[in-house]
Protein backbone atom coordinates (compact mmCIF):
# COMPACT_ATOMS: atom_id res chain seq x y z
CA UNK A 1 0.00 0.00 0.00
CA UNK A 2 1.24 3.45 -0.92
CA UNK A 3 0.96 6.04 1.87
CA UNK A 4 2.25 9.48 2.73
CA UNK A 5 3.21 10.23 6.33
CA UNK A 6 2.28 13.90 5.89
CA UNK A 7 -1.16 13.16 4.42
CA UNK A 8 -4.02 13.47 6.93
CA UNK A 9 -6.15 10.99 4.96
CA UNK A 10 -3.34 8.40 5.00
CA UNK A 11 -3.13 8.97 8.75
CA UNK A 12 -6.88 8.28 9.04
CA UNK A 13 -6.44 5.06 7.03
CA UNK A 14 -3.58 4.05 9.35
CA UNK A 15 -5.70 4.75 12.45
CA UNK A 16 -3.44 7.60 13.56
CA UNK A 17 -6.20 10.23 13.32
CA UNK A 18 -9.79 9.74 14.45
CA UNK A 19 -12.62 9.69 11.94
CA UNK A 20 -16.33 8.89 11.97
CA UNK A 21 -16.03 6.00 9.50
CA UNK A 22 -19.20 4.93 7.69
CA UNK A 23 -17.61 2.41 5.27
CA UNK A 24 -14.30 0.59 5.25
CA UNK A 25 -12.89 -2.03 2.87
CA UNK A 26 -9.37 -3.08 1.90
CA UNK A 27 -9.41 -0.45 -0.85
CA UNK A 28 -11.61 2.43 0.32
CA UNK A 29 -12.76 4.24 3.41
CA UNK A 30 -15.63 6.70 3.78
CA UNK A 31 -15.97 9.02 6.76
CA UNK A 32 -17.83 12.14 7.80
CA UNK A 33 -16.12 15.39 6.84
CA UNK A 34 -14.85 17.24 9.94
CA UNK A 35 -15.99 20.55 8.40
CA UNK A 36 -19.33 19.51 6.91
CA UNK A 37 -21.42 21.65 4.61
CA UNK A 38 -24.43 19.61 5.80
CA UNK A 39 -25.13 16.77 8.24
CA UNK A 40 -23.96 13.57 6.55
CA UNK A 41 -21.30 15.28 4.36
CA UNK A 42 -19.08 12.29 3.68
CA UNK A 43 -15.65 11.84 2.11
CA UNK A 44 -14.84 8.72 0.07
CA UNK A 45 -11.12 8.01 -0.37
CA UNK A 46 -8.89 5.19 -1.58
CA UNK A 47 -6.80 3.56 1.14
CA UNK A 48 -3.74 3.92 -1.11
CA UNK A 49 -2.29 7.39 -1.54
CA UNK A 50 -3.00 8.98 -4.91
CA UNK A 51 -2.63 12.78 -5.04
CA UNK A 52 -4.99 13.22 -8.03
CA UNK A 53 -7.30 11.16 -10.24
CA UNK A 54 -4.72 11.08 -13.01
CA UNK A 55 -2.32 9.33 -10.61
CA UNK A 56 -4.77 6.43 -10.14
CA UNK A 57 -4.89 3.23 -12.10
CA UNK A 58 -8.21 2.49 -13.79
CA UNK A 59 -8.63 -0.47 -11.41
CA UNK A 60 -8.10 1.67 -8.32
CA UNK A 61 -10.54 4.27 -9.64
CA UNK A 62 -13.15 1.55 -10.22
CA UNK A 63 -12.65 0.12 -6.72
CA UNK A 64 -13.23 3.62 -5.33
CA UNK A 65 -16.14 4.86 -7.42
CA UNK A 66 -18.13 1.61 -7.29
CA UNK A 67 -19.21 2.68 -3.79
CA UNK A 68 -20.77 5.99 -4.88
CA UNK A 69 -24.28 4.63 -5.63
CA UNK A 70 -24.70 2.81 -2.29
CA UNK A 71 -23.17 5.66 -0.28
CA UNK A 72 -25.40 8.21 -2.01
CA UNK A 73 -28.51 6.16 -1.23
CA UNK A 74 -27.46 5.55 2.38
CA UNK A 75 -26.66 9.23 2.99
CA UNK A 76 -30.00 10.31 1.53
CA UNK A 77 -31.86 7.75 3.61
CA UNK A 78 -30.03 8.62 6.83
CA UNK A 79 -30.33 12.40 6.46
CA UNK A 80 -33.66 12.78 4.70
CA UNK A 81 -31.91 14.56 1.84
CA UNK A 82 -33.66 14.75 -1.51
CA UNK A 83 -30.41 15.14 -3.45
CA UNK A 84 -26.66 14.77 -3.11
CA UNK A 85 -23.83 16.72 -4.69
CA UNK A 86 -20.93 14.44 -5.59
CA UNK A 87 -17.89 16.67 -5.87
CA UNK A 88 -14.28 15.84 -6.66
CA UNK A 89 -11.71 18.65 -6.71
CA UNK A 90 -8.72 17.53 -8.76
CA UNK A 91 -5.63 19.70 -8.25
CA UNK A 92 -5.08 22.93 -6.36
CA UNK A 93 -6.52 25.09 -9.18
CA UNK A 94 -9.79 23.15 -8.80
CA UNK A 95 -9.91 23.72 -5.04
CA UNK A 96 -8.26 20.49 -3.85
CA UNK A 97 -6.75 21.16 -0.42
CA UNK A 98 -5.78 17.65 0.74
CA UNK A 99 -3.57 16.02 -1.89
CA UNK A 100 -5.22 12.61 -1.64
CA UNK A 101 -8.03 11.74 -4.04
CA UNK A 102 -11.39 12.16 -2.36
CA UNK A 103 -15.01 12.54 -3.32
CA UNK A 104 -17.34 14.76 -1.30
CA UNK A 105 -20.90 13.48 -0.95
CA UNK A 106 -22.96 16.42 0.25
CA UNK A 107 -26.62 15.81 1.17
CA UNK A 108 -29.02 18.45 -0.12
CA UNK A 109 -32.53 19.57 0.77
CA UNK A 110 -34.61 22.31 -0.78
CA UNK A 111 -33.73 25.74 0.60
CA UNK A 112 -30.54 24.59 2.37
CA UNK A 113 -28.69 27.69 1.23
CA UNK A 114 -25.82 25.73 -0.25
CA UNK A 115 -24.94 26.43 -3.81
CA UNK A 116 -22.22 26.37 -6.36
CA UNK A 117 -21.44 28.98 -8.96
CA UNK A 118 -21.78 27.62 -12.46
CA UNK A 119 -20.57 30.40 -14.70
CA UNK A 120 -21.47 28.74 -17.99
CA UNK A 121 -20.41 30.19 -21.30
CA UNK A 122 -20.57 29.18 -24.95
CA UNK A 123 -17.79 28.18 -27.32
CA UNK A 124 -16.96 30.55 -30.15
CA UNK A 125 -17.42 29.06 -33.61
CA UNK A 126 -14.92 26.25 -34.20
CA UNK A 127 -13.51 26.20 -30.66
CA UNK A 128 -15.47 23.14 -29.44
CA UNK A 129 -14.18 21.10 -32.37
CA UNK A 130 -10.62 22.24 -31.68
CA UNK A 131 -10.84 21.33 -27.99
CA UNK A 132 -12.48 17.98 -28.83
CA UNK A 133 -9.65 17.17 -31.25
CA UNK A 134 -7.00 18.08 -28.66
CA UNK A 135 -8.64 15.87 -26.02
CA UNK A 136 -8.98 12.96 -28.48
CA UNK A 137 -5.30 13.34 -29.42
CA UNK A 138 -4.28 13.32 -25.75
CA UNK A 139 -6.39 10.19 -25.13
CA UNK A 140 -4.76 8.46 -28.12
CA UNK A 141 -1.50 9.21 -26.45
Amino acid sequence: MSTSTSCPFCRIVAGQLPAAVVLSTDHVIAFLDISPLADGHTLLIPTDHYPTLSDMTPEAACRLTQHLPALTSAIMSATGAVGVNVLQNNGAAAGQIVEHVHFHLIPRVEGDGLGFRWNAKTYPTGRAESVRNDIQAALAG
